[in-house]
């Protein structure tokens, strides 16, 4: 638990200057960091409509669904005009904290580190072999954080 509270901490006080190949910083919600501030936030430092990633976790899960209050909808569309990615970690997922069915289109489940030992993470790859690499932020530090965050 420290651990991904330390990894939170982390990802909010680097995400303005995490900019680099594959779209500008990356944004927490969840854990202290409400969902509409952390919107409100990732806009304001993206104001060119370049593309930013939002991922989003814990309590602020409900920001995604479909059924979010009308303040969450409205930071959502704003964020998605303004060239969002909405992420979520895939572990939330497994853990029954959100089904996906639940979520608005276009949310991409992330996975965190695999084990050690597996094979699941090819040796040298950034990606599994079942992700897609275009909706997942290129740069090295902003993936590595993205699984930390959610191993």
């Amino acid at each position: 638990m420290k651990r991904g509270l330390a990894s939170l901490l982390c990802l909010s006080a680097v995400s303005a200057a995490a900019q680099g190949g594959g779209g500008g910083g990356l944004y927490v919600a969840g854990g202290g960091f409400g969902f509409t501030q952390t919107i409100e936030r990732a806009v304001a430092q993206n104001p060119s409509s370049s593309r930013f990633f939002v991922l989003v976790t814990t309590d602020a899960l409900r920001g995604l669904t479909q059924l979010a209050p009308d303040e969450m909808v409205a930071a959502r569309n704003l964020a998605a005009r303004s060239g969002a990615v909405f992420l979520v970690c895939r572990r939330d997922i497994e853990r029954d904290q959100i089904s996906l069915n639940d979520l608005v289109t276009g949310v991409v489940p992330v996975r965190g580190w695999p084990p050690p030992g597996s094979t699941e993470l090819p040796e040298g790859m950034p990606y599994y072999r079942d992700e897609d690499p275009s909706v997942l932020p290129k740069a090295a530090d902003l993936l590595r954080r993205l699984r930390s965050t959610c191993s």
